[in-house]
């Protein structure tokens, strides 16, 4: 196990200055903290929109397309998809344009958003008007209560059964709660994406394949496989507390590529907070964590946790767990802990 060492993850510092292109942007924007999404926005629009729309030309053919897509793959799937997806995220709970430019965040969600695998609308439906509400509880539709966590056979019915049920159970319950609003954008940005799926493929069915279906499949695992990971450990005693089902990974690069995601549980107890807030918050939260036993990492995140319980490392796990004011008597304790919290729930009647 590992000592609380001080934190290198991202904070928000004020410029010197802002650029001409700053200065511009600075009057559509909520936030001056976000100018690194703008920046990855741009890069976007630069890189995968125009040559992900070329695809779909024929200007490219036989081996040179597929080039030209091994080159956008690359960049939309690889390089830029986790940047994508956590901005995605966190404009979701915090709007990245104001008010009165809010087609522009209509612009990310209905135009850029299919680029990289997400429907429009799901995202936000999903995850401010389920997720949250629920907290991986019982009603939750994407809950991993029911499954055993370091299974991979569970992880795969998981993730099918979300692929083929998601919608239907999302739209469940937020037509159940009459949450209207929600179920109508989370319906029309669904179909809407599926009937474009479908008129593209007789423009160009290799193109539609390749620049949006897969990707849209590659997406929806990737989120199962983060929330299965991000919900991995829950107490079986105490499982509507926060700080025993959702845990924190400082220190690592992922952080600083995608925006703090590490702080998962600071996100879930203060879901609104900027990122860069979050090391801090961390900190004043040290105490209180370390009191409930709440898992903290230290140099690892999601995929190298989802790696460790599909292979049943808990002893790879507990080495990179913080032992914040010795809340964890041993390394022994600790792999207890970790296997506790992992175990499928039979019961869900969660009070």
């Amino acid at each position: 196990m590992k000592s609380l060492n001080q934190l290198v993850d991202p904070v928000y510092q004020q410029p010197a200055s802002f650029s001409r292109y700053e200065r511009f942007w600075l009057k559509y924007m909520n936030d001056k903290r976000d100018f690194s999404f703008l920046k990855l926005l741009t890069l976007i629009h630069l890189t995968v929109i125009p040559i992900g729309i070329l695809l779909f030309t024929p200007l490219f053919k036989g081996y040179i397309w597929w080039i030209v897509f091994g080159v956008w793959f690359f960049l939309a799937q690889i390089r830029l998809r986790g940047p994508f997806g956590l901005m995605l995220h966190n404009i979701t709970h915090r709007r990245l344009f104001k008010k009165k430019y809010n087609w522009l965040n209509k612009y990310v969600t209905w135009f850029v958003c299919p680029f990289f695998g997400h429907t429009p609308e799901t995202y936000f439906a999903h995850h401010v008007g389920m997720h949250h509400e629920e907290n991986n509880m019982p009603d939750d539709a994407s809950s991993t209560l029911p499954y055993q966590r370091d299974s991979l056979k569970d992880f795969l019915k998981y993730y099918l059964n979300f692929l083929f049920l998601g919608f239907r159970d999302t739209f469940l319950y937020l037509f159940t709660r009459k949450k209207k609003k929600y179920y109508v954008n989370l319906t029309f940005g669904e179909m809407s994406f599926y009937a474009a799926c479908i008129l593209l493929c007789f423009i160009n069915l290799k193109a539609a394949l390749w620049v949006l279906i897969i990707p849209f499949l590659v997406s929806r695992l990737i989120m199962m496989l983060g929330n299965w990971t991000q919900h991995a450990f829950v107490d079986p005693v105490d499982p509507e507390n926060m700080y025993k089902s959702c845990f924190n990974c400082i220190n690592t690069n992922y952080n600083t590529k995608c925006w703090n995601d590490g702080y998962h549980l600071i996100h879930h107890l203060k879901p609104g907070v900027h990122y860069t807030e979050m090391p801090v918050l961390f900190m004043k939260e040290a105490d209180k964590i370390a009191s409930q036993q709440s898992l903290v990492f230290d140099g690892i995140h999601y995929l190298h946790l989802f790696y460790y319980l599909m292979a049943k490392r808990y002893d790879k796990m507990a080495a990179h767990l913080v032992n914040i004011n010795n809340c964890f008597s041993s390394e022994e304790e600790a792999i207890q802990i970790l296997r506790q919290r992992t175990e499928r729930f039979h019961n869900l009647k969660v009070a």
